[in-house]
């Protein structure tokens, strides 16, 4: 077996193939950008080596600097985890020539099968089941245009290098085309160093399946069943889950033979994954192919208990694969959550700075019920605008679809992040969506269950009642370390009942507050003061924590709290429900209610830089007529752009920024008169 490998990558996939490495005996080097240099991958390897600045053009894919880091360190192979060089092959053939051994397939199969316009020409060739569209390169966004017309709206835009939704849009007509190539184009060349586009036909309410597959070197395939991942945005995949509540077995099975047929047409020799497009009546059409570990494999290998870094290793260096088809077993079911830095408020715009908490739940295997949790950063590190925005996955797995959905529900409570803003709280209302738990999906579904955005949930029923509980206890908490601090405390005061008023979101709640023994007792008050509700609360929780944790009638609660700056009150979020919580006696809550909302200012003679980014580039000049819809501006975020457009007819006064800047998010990029 191999001594040493080198993980050509960063975050949590690098720190996600240490621990197997680690687990087999087997030294890492890890390798880091100058906005990396503290990272937790570099923490966790024997080795780590500089290669360069911070953008991704100018470290991480940079083939020689990889060469010689392998060489300064005597590693004997090198893992490229997923994106970057992952689907490279020529990096795998440089790797070869230097007889460091690639974890990954063959340089031909990667060439038939992780360049998307050769891979649909191989899957025809197999007789996989494959989308109608366009095959071949298409040279400008005028035969964008003409191809996409012959296809018939709505069509798909996709960078031939493409991955992880970079380099896709929807066009719905002919001004979506010349745009969406545009972008397409711009993002796969920044991306992937490769600007090639096809198109073809949007298959309408979607779901997206995919096979994990697995060969050796000796003509071996097989494949693990599969996973769903139609709970996307931006073309961008936010939850996944395996098995797919959609399939059958007749359909799993016709699924994986045409995926294995597919990965022998081409010799391959690794872990891959197909990836096909499938209709609600169980039809399906291939997609694509990913010639490399996929971001959702975590639910593949809690599935059926296969460890899929060390078998890419074991094949790697030349072993056979000791799993049969026939071994291969579904056990219960695993659910995903990417845990982004990206606001949902503000349409999953991304964010970056300092994760001044992060307290994600704990690890653990505890009745039927799997929590884990594979990330690349700890607290106090630092979001940098030059990379995927993802934190964390957040996986759970239970005997069923619904444990495992309770237990994510449970665990993304308990997950406490501050500095940044992140997904969580959308994350954890999805948990609660009827249509999610259905398994009615497709990779519409958050555009149609939030057509005008994500919006927290309102406090309502057991939700409603549990935020009243924590606040209450908090409250009385407070209250009792203030008297200590100032002597004030006298015998029997603890036990001394308190009438309160909560205030969640400026709703009111009266409760009476006590003491017994190591509990806050917290009874709910109709307007008239008669008790409707008793409420027994126990925690250990302790002030500045950011998540609280403990019972409420002896069931376990977990809630993310954070007090709101110098300001009296705490946001507390459980179960999707994000609220301000305040607790005030009964004269401050009337006077409280009475204190007038404050007014934000007018932007709406501005536009504003919606998120942390880079100005690509200024459509318009000062003085310039514009019409609603038309581009002003083009930022640029983690990989992605970002067209802003004109809300209204207007006159551009002013503009502050050109292509270049970094901006803050709400920095003012231009002014209106």
């Amino acid at each position: 077996m191999f001594k040493k490998i080198l993980i050509a990558n960063r975050g949590e996939i690098a720190c996600r193939v240490i621990k197997t490495a680690r687990r087999m005996g087997i030294k890492t080097v890890a390798v880091y950008s100058d906005a990396d240099k503290d990272a937790l991958h570099v923490e966790m390897a024997d080795e780590a080596v500089h290669i360069g600045p911070p953008a991704a053009s100018q470290s991480y894919l940079i083939i020689d600097n990889i060469i010689k880091a392998c060489r300064d360190t005597g590693a004997e192979a090198v893992h490229p985890g997923y994106g970057f060089l992952s689907e490279n092959a020529k990096f795998a053939e440089a790797l070869k020539k230097n007889k460091i051994v690639f974890i990954g397939p063959n340089p031909k199969a990667i060439e038939a099968m992780g360049d998307k316009i050769e891979s649909k020409k191989a899957a025809a060739k197999a007789k996989v089941s494959t989308v109608p569209g366009n095959l071949g390169v298409i040279k400008d966004a005028k035969d964008a245009v003409k191809v996409a017309n012959e296809i018939g709206y709505p069509v798909m835009i996709k960078a031939s290098a493409g991955g992880g939704g970079k380099g896709m849009r929807i066009a719905h007509s002919v001004d979506d085309v010349a745009e969406g190539f545009r972008a397409s184009q711009s993002e796969a060349k920044s991306s992937f160093g490769d600007d090639r586009i096809f198109i073809e036909k949007f298959i309408v309410n979607p779901r997206h399946v995919e096979i994990q597959i697995l060969g050796d070197k000796h003509g071996n395939v097989i494949y693990l069943g599969e996973r769903e991942c139609s709970i996307q945005r931006r073309n961008q995949k936010v939850v996944e889950e395996a098995p797919s509540p959609l399939l059958d077995e007749a359909t799993r099975k016709a699924m994986g033979e045409q995926s294995v047929a597919l990965a022998k047409a081409v010799n391959y020799d690794s872990a891959g994954t197909v990836e096909f497009v499938a209709g609600q009546d169980k039809s399906f059409y291939f997609l694509e192919m990913n010639t490399r570990l996929q971001v959702e494999h975590p639910v593949t290998e809690l599935v059926t208990g296969i460890d899929l870094v060390e078998q890419m290793i074991r094949v790697a260096y030349g072993e056979k694969l000791k799993i049969k088809q026939s071994d291969v077993k579904l056990t219960g079911w695993a659910v995903e959550s990417r845990i982004y830095a990206e606001d949902p408020y503000r349409n999953f715009l991304p964010s970056i700075g300092r994760l001044t908490a992060y307290r994600p739940p704990a690890e653990t295997v505890a009745d039927g019920i799997t929590v884990r949790n594979d990330t690349g950063v700890t607290e106090g590190g630092e979001i940098s605008l030059h990379y995927d925005p993802m934190i964390a996955k957040l996986v759970t797995h239970g005997p069923d679809r619904l444990s495992a959905i309770e237990a994510q529900g449970r665990a993304l409570d308990a997950f406490g992040i501050d500095g940044i803003q992140h997904n969580i709280p959308f994350l954890t209302a999805l948990m609660e969506h009827p249509r999610w738990r259905m398994g009615n999906l497709s990779t519409g579904f958050i555009a149609e269950e939030f057509p005008d955005g994500f919006a927290p949930r309102k406090p309502e029923g057991e939700v409603a009642a549990t935020l009243v509980a924590v606040a209450a206890q908090i409250d009385w908490l407070v209250m009792e370390r203030r008297r200590l601090i100032s002597n004030q405390l006298r015998k029997g005061a603890a036990t001394k009942e308190r009438l309160r008023t909560v205030l969640l979101d400026g709703e009111p709640t009266r409760v009476e507050t006590s003491a017994d023994d190591d509990a806050v007792i917290v009874r709910t008050l109709d307007d008239k003061g008669e008790e409707i509700r008793v409420q027994r609360v126990q925690t250990d929780w302790k002030p500045g924590e950011p998540v609280w944790r403990g019972t409420i009638d002896g069931v376990e609660v977990a809630a993310q709290v954070r007090k709101r700056g110098n300001v009296y009150g705490h946001d507390i979020a459980h179960r999707g429900v994000a609220v301000y919580a305040r607790v005030h006696g009964a004269r401050i809550a009337e006077l409280y209610a009475l204190m007038p909302e404050r007014v934000l200012p007018d932007t709406s003679k501005q536009l504003l830089c919606p998120m942390p980014g880079l100005v690509v580039s200024i459509a318009v000049e000062e003085g310039q007529e514009v019409k609603t819809g038309e581009t002003l501006a083009v930022v640029e975020a983690m990989k992605m752009e970002n067209v802003l457009r004109a809300e209204r007819d207007g006159k551009v006064a002013k503009i502050n920024a050109k292509a270049g800047d970094s901006l803050a998010v709400d920095a003012v990029i231009l002014e209106f008169e």
